[in-house]
């Protein structure tokens, strides 16, 4: 399946739903964590999130592109 183009916003709904959480917010960066396995993820809260970046956050936080489009 290929990426979505999708908001920071629906990004961080959709890592709530493995168990990420808001640590903290700087900006419009918002600092995601998970406690099993600790994980440390930042999602920009922006409208659209680019290609590239949406691809990165997705392998920081430990799925392929498929996991995270069923979470979606």
């Amino acid at each position: 399946m290929s990426l979505p183009v999708i908001s920071g916003h629906q990004c961080i709904k959709a890592l709530a739903k493995i168990g990420f959480y808001e640590l903290r917010q700087k900006g419009s960066h918002v600092i995601l964590r998970c406690d099993e396995p600790r994980t440390t993820v930042v999602v920009p809260d922006h409208k659209q999130l680019k290609k590239g970046l949406l691809r990165k956050i997705i392998r920081d936080a430990g799925l392929t592109v498929d996991e995270f489009n069923e979470l979606l």
